[in-house]
């Protein structure tokens, strides 16, 4: 089963990885980071199927995708 992390903080909450996740893995928490941002999260983890397009999309290495 694909698992995702998410560093919160390298993320500056831009969400291109929410904007290309083909399940809807990932959306943004009302919490902030150390830099002040609102950071990216996996609200629907168990929906990932590994394709790694988030964090091909992450300009700030954010995130990694096991599969």
């Amino acid at each position: 089963m694909p698992r995702i992390e998410i560093n919160p903080t390298y993320c500056k909450g831009c969400l291109f990885c929410a904007d290309v996740c083909p399940k809807d893995v990932i959306g943004v928490t009302d919490a902030v980071n150390e830099k002040g941002f609102q950071y990216a999260v996996a609200l629907n983890p168990d929906n990932c199927i590994g394709c790694a397009m988030c964090a091909t999309m992450c300009p700030d290495a954010a995130i990694e995708v096991y599969k």
